[in-house]
């Protein structure tokens, strides 16, 4: 975007917020009205992008950026800050985070390029940290976070300072703990603990992820697709039958699942789903 357009955009804001002559539902927001917005627009890029429709991610990325021009619009209003103050933020972040690229710091390995990545987030979380309290290294991770996402950032950080096992054995053997404490608890009939131990087998689930090198938001988000592929596959054949799911036995229903994946096995390409 050009510097003229980038003015441009901002004078729109500017307009559609003001008090006189201005949009009356622009007016009215604030920060925390728009959260569902920004939050959507993200996912909406994130759609675009899985979806391979590259003139739907860039109208998507526009209505992302509006969102920050609009936060940024009423931070302006209030005196907090402005969209400069936002682009000259992140640009110092950019440079302070990536001294290989800007400072002609050399690191050997991508371990030591992570671990000075950590180190300066850290420095820039203690830096906004204005109290005397020493701050959690698990700290500034945001509360509305997806809880696969955020589960995944809290243990990268506690890794990042040593707790983290060596190697992936002792995580596929913690799998198989925390699953037969699951297990154990459903025996016992208390509810609170069937949650708690679910919780537990969860979160070695993400750390047994992060161990084998996979994204678990998105490994999730694809088994879904997976299942409803399948599960759509059987309401077609079900469908074409005359009938409802509701008058199918299991047994019948399991059976056309296997079909699906030998179906679409076949159907997708390398064989992969």
């Amino acid at each position: 975007m050009s510097l003229d357009k980038t003015r441009e955009l901002l004078s729109l804001m500017a307009r559609l917020r003001d008090p006189e002559t201005g949009c009356a539902w622009d007016v009215k927001q604030d920060f925390y009205s728009l959260i569902p917005y920004t939050i959507e627009e993200a996912y909406e890029v994130a759609d675009a992008i899985e979806r391979n429709d590259f003139e739907d991610l860039r109208a998507e990325l526009g209505d992302l950026l509006l969102q920050v021009v609009f936060h940024s619009r009423i931070a302006e209003e209030r005196g907090l800050f402005d969209f400069e103050h936002v682009a000259a933020g992140i640009s110092e972040k950019l440079i302070s985070r990536h001294p290989h690229v800007f400072a002609g710091v050399n690191f050997e390995t991508d371990q030591q390029r992570q671990q000075a990545w950590e180190e300066a987030k850290a420095q820039e979380r203690q830096q906004k940290n204005t109290g005397n309290k020493p701050e959690s290294v698990l700290s500034g991770v945001a509360k509305s976070l997806p809880a696969l996402v955020a589960c995944e950032k809290i243990q990268n950080r506690a890794a990042s300072h040593g707790f983290d096992w060596p190697d992936i054995a002792p995580v596929f053997d913690k799998v198989q703990e925390e699953l037969q404490e699951v297990h154990e608890a459903w025996q016992s009939g208390d509810q609170a603990h069937v949650q708690e131990e679910v919780g537990d087998l969860l979160l070695v689930a993400v750390n047994l992820a992060r161990h084998l090198k996979v994204n678990p938001e998105i490994a999730l988000k694809e088994a879904t697709k997976k299942f409803t592929r399948r599960f759509n596959y059987i309401e077609k054949q079900i469908e074409s039958s005359g009938r409802q799911l509701r008058d199918c036995e299991l047994e019948e229903l399991d059976g056309l699942w296997h079909e699906a994946k030998r179906v679409q096995k076949n159907t997708h390409s390398g064989g992969k789903q």
